[in-house]
């Protein structure tokens, strides 16, 4: 049976299958979500807060507890989107401020650009570039450098 969930700040409502990872319905309505260690609970990038209805999910796995104490803005509320089930109501979830690095392809074109969100690390999300900073091309070249370096951490070359 289905489940509603609340995203917020965007005050969205979705529906979910129960014991589905609370990361399927963020897909569903095209956030931009981003889930670089392929749902293994290994990185930051699906990492969202619970405002209401914890008792409503899966409970935090061994694993998912360890990724969560390396993310610098975690809390207590803190969960990984690829590793929280949906097993009730009441559902509300907050996305956090800013976006993860991702792509190397796309680093080039933000030369020269203002960042309108903070741009965050996929592991441990801190703040790589501060909102409203102009991008330069070392800037660029530090960030291409730590992409590979995340993949190198998640096996991923």
């Amino acid at each position: 049976m289905a489940k509603k969930i609340t995203l917020e700040p965007i005050e969205s409502q979705a529906s979910i299958k129960t014991n589905d990872h609370l990361l399927a319905v963020l897909l569903q309505e095209k956030l931009d979500v981003q889930w670089k260690c392929g749902g293994r609970g290994r990185c930051a990038t699906c990492h969202i807060f619970i405002q209401s209805g914890e008792e409503s999910l899966s409970p935090k796995s061994k694993r998912e507890v360890q990724t969560l104490e390396l993310i610098s803005n975690s809390q207590k509320n803190s969960r990984l989107a690829c590793q929280a089930r949906v097993l009730g109501e009441g559902v509300v979830v907050e996305l956090p401020v800013g976006m993860y690095l991702s792509e190397i392809d796309n680093l080039d074109t933000l030369i020269g650009k203002k960042i309108q969100e903070h741009i965050l690390h996929p592991l441990n999300g801190t703040v790589l570039v501060q909102e409203g900073m102009m991008i330069t091309r070392s800037m660029v070249n530090q960030l291409k450098e730590a992409l590979v370096q995340i993949d190198r951490v998640l096996g991923i070359i």
